[in-house]
């Protein structure tokens, strides 16, 4: 999700690469619903893991609670998001966390528009 606002919010501002500690390579299908509903289609993402990450250095590297399973990925910046797991749970959490994580890429996107 946060991966599709990016791409969307901060298009010609930002560069997007998206992985994580437990990729299974396909999306949680109630994660493409939820963005469906705010016009952002994620459908076509693939879950990717942190391997798959090109080996440059990246300006930011944005975490979400992955805890011991987050390796050093070398950036000028980190932040840890504390976004709560949807996994599992109802549509109506998934919501929830949606709009969790677009405040969160709005106030990034925001700032890196504001320090350029």
């Amino acid at each position: 999700m946060a991966e599709g606002f990016a791409r969307v919010l901060g298009e010609g501002v930002v560069e997007v690469f998206s992985a994580g500690s437990s990729a299974s390579g396909k999306l949680n299908s109630d994660a493409v619903k939820v963005m469906r509903e705010v016009e952002i289609d994620i459908s076509g993402h693939v879950s990717k893991g942190f391997n798959e990450l090109s080996s440059h250095e990246f300006d930011w590297v944005v975490t979400m609670g992955c805890g011991d399973k987050c390796p050093f990925i070398p950036a000028e910046d980190r932040e840890d998001w504390q976004i709560r797991d949807p996994k599992g749970k109802s549509l109506d959490f998934f919501r929830e966390v949606r709009e969790d994580i677009r405040d969160e890429v709005e106030r990034l996107i925001d700032w890196v528009r504001l320090s350029r």
